[in-house]
């Protein structure tokens, strides 16, 4: 009993370590491919990183800047989405197709249509749903 006391504490008390800047430009570049397959386009995808259209452009051309707080927490939301969706659907195209299909849990509304809100909580939002879904948390 007291192993699995001490287990549990252990997973409430979790703190991940800062999402350091190395790992945010890799983020970064891996979310430019899963907007491609999910067929985002350039001014959706600035809106789901919170950029300004240039910026994401100049940052997708590979000149990538200092990625914010707010910035690595958008990215590690849509890699947890991605990942999410790569372990519900076994045949991949399945999953990218879901972000833009219509979906009773978003009012009708397509994961994607919620995300492009614009707000950090739309996207933790899908997360959310999705780690219910997949039965993680």
């Amino acid at each position: 009993m007291t192993a699995l006391l001490r287990i549990e504490t252990a997973q409430r008390d979790f703190i991940p370590d800062p999402i350091s800047d190395d790992e945010a430009a890799a983020m970064f570049r891996a979310a430019i491919n899963l907007f491609r397959l999910w067929r985002v386009s350039d001014e959706e995808a600035a809106t789901l990183v919170d950029l300004p259209l240039r910026t994401y452009r100049r940052w997708k051309a590979g000149e990538i800047g200092r990625i914010s707080r707010d910035g690595k927490a958008r990215l590690s939301n849509l890699m947890g989405i991605h990942k999410a969706l790569r372990l519900i659907f076994v045949e991949p195209q399945r999953g990218y197709d879901w972000i833009q299909a219509p979906n009773a849990e978003f009012s009708g509304r397509s994961a994607l249509a919620l995300m492009l809100g614009g707000e950090l909580t739309d996207l933790m939002r899908v997360r959310r749903y999705l780690d219910a879904e997949r039965g993680g948390w």
